[in-house]
């Protein structure tokens, strides 16, 4: 591991793999395309379209450079490889450098050709020519993204790698090399998944994410997925026009109650099942009246003597819906990141209880 060759190499794959899908901390550091080359990309409010055209070609010629720039260092690196003789090296290291030098070459033609007509080659352009009017082109429809873009209530969220923005008139996924556009009006949305995450990279807390296929009627525009936090989907139902299907019938939770709920059950699912005496019938759950109760308190996260759980000596009289709520309710609001560890009074005794001490009733 001391190599010189090897310790570059670890230390490039880790750069390059952080620049390309950038996490918070190369983001916060500056160390990103639109932060490098904000000089020649100009403001996104000033000119949505026009920004995301010239920033998705410059990172296709970065991120092009990544492989040559490897063969580069390497020649500084391993001195003794005589990488910088093309003659002298193996056929191995000839063909990496040729067919690194090959696709920075393809991703300046590229962009090129892209450039030429005032951009109007690029993908994003060809995607807005979709959208056109017969007597206008591509630039019309720009304008009109471009204006409403500037509005302040227009929807936003996502990663910056994969940011959904909606409009009064466009729905939009921003990408690393391509910005989705479609017209709200020739679009349908269909909720196709739903994925329950308990840990966040922004939040201790479980979050649903929610992929939604955006399809248009228009044979030109491709259709793409959008994803999003559950708790964002009622701000999206108010920008949108159109009714939303829910092909995969997902239960979505757009609080955060609705999703403690989803985790406080599954971890309840994994304690100790209580077993009923002979003769004990369940009755009708106090909370909802509407299922039997079918969970008991029984002290188990602790001995006897320690901690602050109580042992409860109530008979099973609620549902696990109804326990989740209750649990749920009794939390502080502001701190959701807490409401697992935290103990509550039992809606009949007061015995305080965690979430270790709730016992499904089979």
């Amino acid at each position: 591991m001391d190599r010189p060759e090897v310790t570059f190499s670890l230390a490039y794959i880790v750069l390059a793999f952080c620049f390309v899908f950038t996490p918070n901390e190369f983001r916060s550091a500056g160390f990103t395309v639109q932060n490098l080359f904000s000089g020649w990309l100009g403001s996104e409010d000033i000119g949505f379209i026009q920004y995301h055209v010239r920033r998705t070609s410059v990172t296709l010629l970065v991120h092009s450079t990544l492989p040559l720039g490897y063969y580069l260092g390497m020649c500084i690196a391993a001195p003794e490889k005589y990488l910088a003789y093309v003659h002298l090296i193996s056929d191995g290291w000839r063909a990496f450098f040729t067919l690194s030098l090959a696709l920075q070459l393809f991703s300046w033609v590229l962009v090129i050709y892209w450039s030429r007509h005032k951009w109007g080659n690029h993908p994003i352009s060809q995607n807005l020519k979709a959208h056109a009017l017969p007597q206008s082109g591509w630039g019309a429809v720009a304008s009109s993204v471009n204006t409403e873009f500037r509005r302040i209530d227009k929807f936003a969220t996502g990663a910056p790698g994969a940011r959904v923005l909606i409009t009064d008139t466009w729905i939009m996924k921003v990408t690393t090399y391509y910005v989705h556009i479609a017209l709200q009006q020739d679009t349908h949305l269909t909720v196709t998944d739903s994925r329950q995450h308990q840990l966040s990279p922004d939040s201790a807390t479980p979050v649903q994410i929610l992929t939604l296929r955006v399809a248009s009627i228009n044979p030109s525009v491709k259709p793409f997925d959008i994803r999003l936090n559950s708790t964002e989907y009622a701000e999206l139902r108010e920008k949108l026009h159109a009714p939303i299907r829910n092909a995969a019938n997902v239960v979505i939770h757009q609080t955060m109650s609705d999703l403690f709920l989803e985790t406080f059950k599954s971890q309840v699912e994994m304690n100790q099942v209580y077993q009923l005496t002979s003769g004990q019938e369940l009755e009708s759950c106090i909370g909802c009246m509407q299922v039997p109760a079918n969970t008991k308190l029984l002290r188990l996260c602790q001995e006897e003597g320690e901690g602050e759980c109580q042992q409860c000596y109530c008979r099973p009289m609620w549902c696990l819906t109804c326990m989740g709520k209750w649990f749920a309710s009794r939390q502080d609001q502001q701190k959701p990141e807490t409401w697992l560890g935290n103990r509550v009074p039992c809606p009949t005794c007061r015995a305080k209880f965690c979430i270790l001490d709730v016992c499904v009733v089979p």
